[in-house]
Protein backbone atom coordinates (compact mmCIF):
# COMPACT_ATOMS: atom_id res chain seq x y z
CA UNK A 1 0.00 0.00 0.00
CA UNK A 2 1.18 3.64 -0.72
CA UNK A 3 2.05 5.56 2.38
CA UNK A 4 2.68 9.21 3.50
CA UNK A 5 5.13 10.83 0.98
CA UNK A 6 4.58 8.05 -1.20
CA UNK A 7 4.81 9.55 -4.86
CA UNK A 8 0.51 9.49 -6.76
CA UNK A 9 1.98 7.88 -10.15
CA UNK A 10 0.63 8.04 -13.18
CA UNK A 11 -3.47 6.94 -13.54
CA UNK A 12 -6.75 7.61 -15.51
CA UNK A 13 -9.98 7.30 -14.17
CA UNK A 14 -13.73 8.87 -15.87
CA UNK A 15 -14.50 11.69 -13.23
CA UNK A 16 -18.16 12.58 -13.31
CA UNK A 17 -18.10 16.18 -12.97
CA UNK A 18 -20.18 17.97 -10.07
CA UNK A 19 -24.04 18.58 -11.06
CA UNK A 20 -24.90 16.60 -13.20
CA UNK A 21 -26.95 14.09 -13.41
CA UNK A 22 -27.43 12.34 -17.37
CA UNK A 23 -24.21 11.61 -19.41
CA UNK A 24 -25.09 15.30 -21.42
CA UNK A 25 -26.58 18.33 -20.13
CA UNK A 26 -26.51 21.85 -22.63
CA UNK A 27 -24.30 20.15 -24.67
CA UNK A 28 -21.76 19.86 -22.34
CA UNK A 29 -20.71 16.11 -21.38
CA UNK A 30 -21.06 14.77 -17.64
CA UNK A 31 -17.55 13.11 -18.30
CA UNK A 32 -13.86 14.35 -17.80
CA UNK A 33 -10.86 12.42 -17.43
CA UNK A 34 -9.20 12.66 -14.35
CA UNK A 35 -5.30 11.93 -14.20
CA UNK A 36 -2.54 12.86 -11.82
CA UNK A 37 -1.99 15.96 -13.93
CA UNK A 38 -5.66 17.23 -12.78
CA UNK A 39 -5.75 20.50 -10.49
CA UNK A 40 -2.10 21.43 -10.72
CA UNK A 41 -1.75 23.71 -7.64
CA UNK A 42 -4.83 21.68 -5.50
CA UNK A 43 -4.81 19.59 -2.56
CA UNK A 44 -6.50 16.34 -3.55
CA UNK A 45 -8.46 14.58 -1.28
CA UNK A 46 -9.58 11.16 -3.05
CA UNK A 47 -12.30 8.80 -1.05
CA UNK A 48 -12.87 5.14 -1.90
CA UNK A 49 -15.75 3.13 -1.71
CA UNK A 50 -16.32 -0.23 -2.70
CA UNK A 51 -19.82 -0.30 -5.20
CA UNK A 52 -22.44 2.39 -6.03
CA UNK A 53 -25.74 1.43 -4.90
CA UNK A 54 -24.45 0.39 -1.12
CA UNK A 55 -26.46 1.18 2.03
CA UNK A 56 -23.54 3.03 3.90
CA UNK A 57 -21.84 4.87 0.99
CA UNK A 58 -24.72 7.48 0.02
CA UNK A 59 -24.26 8.56 4.16
CA UNK A 60 -20.65 9.39 3.65
CA UNK A 61 -20.93 10.65 0.13
CA UNK A 62 -23.55 13.13 1.47
CA UNK A 63 -21.06 13.35 4.59
CA UNK A 64 -18.45 14.48 2.33
CA UNK A 65 -21.08 16.77 -0.40
CA UNK A 66 -21.91 19.11 2.66
CA UNK A 67 -18.86 19.70 3.57
CA UNK A 68 -17.50 20.62 -0.04
CA UNK A 69 -17.72 24.01 0.33
CA UNK A 70 -15.56 24.10 2.85
CA UNK A 71 -12.97 21.71 1.27
CA UNK A 72 -12.99 23.91 -1.70
CA UNK A 73 -11.98 27.12 0.31
CA UNK A 74 -9.04 25.09 1.57
CA UNK A 75 -8.10 24.80 -2.06
CA UNK A 76 -8.64 20.83 -2.05
CA UNK A 77 -10.45 18.87 -4.75
CA UNK A 78 -13.06 16.16 -3.62
CA UNK A 79 -13.46 12.96 -5.26
CA UNK A 80 -15.34 10.17 -4.12
CA UNK A 81 -15.09 6.37 -6.59
CA UNK A 82 -15.33 2.77 -6.74
CA UNK A 83 -14.60 -0.11 -9.41
CA UNK A 84 -18.27 0.97 -10.49
CA UNK A 85 -18.56 2.94 -14.21
CA UNK A 86 -19.16 6.15 -15.07
CA UNK A 87 -22.56 5.33 -16.06
CA UNK A 88 -23.88 3.24 -13.18
CA UNK A 89 -22.51 6.55 -10.86
CA UNK A 90 -25.10 8.99 -13.05
CA UNK A 91 -28.05 6.45 -12.39
CA UNK A 92 -27.14 6.48 -8.55
CA UNK A 93 -27.42 10.32 -8.54
CA UNK A 94 -30.93 10.23 -10.38
CA UNK A 95 -31.82 7.35 -8.05
CA UNK A 96 -31.04 8.22 -4.85
CA UNK A 97 -32.60 11.90 -3.71
CA UNK A 98 -29.55 12.54 -1.68
CA UNK A 99 -27.25 12.52 -4.61
CA UNK A 100 -29.03 14.60 -6.71
CA UNK A 101 -26.57 16.87 -8.70
CA UNK A 102 -23.66 16.19 -6.64
CA UNK A 103 -21.45 18.69 -5.71
CA UNK A 104 -18.10 16.92 -5.69
CA UNK A 105 -16.60 14.77 -8.56
CA UNK A 106 -17.20 10.95 -8.73
CA UNK A 107 -14.70 8.70 -10.41
CA UNK A 108 -14.81 5.27 -11.68
CA UNK A 109 -11.85 3.68 -11.71
CA UNK A 110 -13.39 0.71 -13.83
CA UNK A 111 -10.37 -1.04 -14.63
CA UNK A 112 -8.82 -0.74 -10.90
CA UNK A 113 -5.60 1.04 -11.86
CA UNK A 114 -5.70 3.34 -9.19
CA UNK A 115 -7.08 0.98 -6.75
CA UNK A 116 -4.37 -1.30 -7.50
CA UNK A 117 -1.66 1.34 -7.66
CA UNK A 118 -2.46 2.96 -4.20
CA UNK A 119 -2.99 -1.32 -2.61
CA UNK A 120 -6.31 -0.48 -1.10
CA UNK A 121 -8.41 -3.35 -3.51
CA UNK A 122 -9.88 -5.83 -1.09
CA UNK A 123 -8.66 -9.16 -2.24
CA UNK A 124 -11.91 -10.94 -1.60
CA UNK A 125 -14.32 -9.15 -2.89
CA UNK A 126 -12.53 -7.28 -5.29
CA UNK A 127 -13.85 -3.74 -4.72
CA UNK A 128 -11.75 -0.88 -3.23
CA UNK A 129 -11.73 -0.87 0.55
CA UNK A 130 -13.30 2.21 2.55
CA UNK A 131 -9.65 4.44 1.74
CA UNK A 132 -9.50 8.27 1.79
CA UNK A 133 -6.12 9.73 0.78
CA UNK A 134 -5.16 13.38 0.76
CA UNK A 135 -2.33 14.34 -1.45
CA UNK A 136 -0.33 17.57 -1.81
CA UNK A 137 0.02 20.18 -4.60
CA UNK A 138 2.99 18.21 -5.18
CA UNK A 139 1.03 14.76 -5.33
CA UNK A 140 3.19 13.29 -2.53
CA UNK A 141 0.25 11.52 -0.10
CA UNK A 142 -0.08 13.19 3.23
CA UNK A 143 -2.48 11.21 4.89
CA UNK A 144 -3.81 7.69 4.40
CA UNK A 145 -6.71 6.25 6.21
CA UNK A 146 -8.05 3.00 5.19
CA UNK A 147 -11.16 0.71 6.91
CA UNK A 148 -12.47 -2.71 6.28
CA UNK A 149 -15.73 -2.74 3.61
CA UNK A 150 -18.16 -1.97 6.39
CA UNK A 151 -16.62 0.78 8.46
CA UNK A 152 -17.76 4.17 7.43
CA UNK A 153 -15.78 7.74 7.48
CA UNK A 154 -15.79 10.97 9.55
CA UNK A 155 -15.82 13.52 6.82
CA UNK A 156 -15.55 16.52 9.42
CA UNK A 157 -12.28 14.44 10.59
CA UNK A 158 -10.88 14.22 6.69
CA UNK A 159 -11.17 18.21 6.62
CA UNK A 160 -9.48 18.59 9.89
CA UNK A 161 -6.70 16.26 9.16
CA UNK A 162 -6.12 18.78 5.80
CA UNK A 163 -6.55 21.70 7.89
CA UNK A 164 -3.36 20.50 10.02
CA UNK A 165 -1.81 19.45 7.02
CA UNK A 166 -1.82 22.91 5.76
CA UNK A 167 -0.55 24.27 8.82
CA UNK A 168 3.25 24.97 9.36
CA UNK A 169 2.82 24.99 13.50
CA UNK A 170 5.39 23.75 15.91
CA UNK A 171 4.87 20.50 18.73
CA UNK A 172 5.99 21.74 22.22
CA UNK A 173 9.29 19.94 21.53
CA UNK A 174 10.12 22.01 18.52
CA UNK A 175 9.70 19.86 15.76
CA UNK A 176 8.22 20.88 12.93
CA UNK A 177 4.49 18.76 12.81
CA UNK A 178 2.84 20.33 9.46
CA UNK A 179 -0.22 20.67 11.54
CA UNK A 180 -1.55 20.00 15.64
CA UNK A 181 -0.35 17.28 17.40
CA UNK A 182 -3.33 15.18 18.20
Amino acid sequence: MKTIGDKLEAFKVIGVKPGFNKHEENGVSAFEDITESSFPGKWKVIYFYPKDFTFVCPTEIVGFNNLVQEFTSRDAILMGGSVDNEFCKLAWRRENAELDKLGHYSFADSTGSLIDQLGIRDKSAGVALRATFIIDPDNIIQHVSVNNLNVGRNPEEVLRILDSLQTDELCPCGRETGGDTL
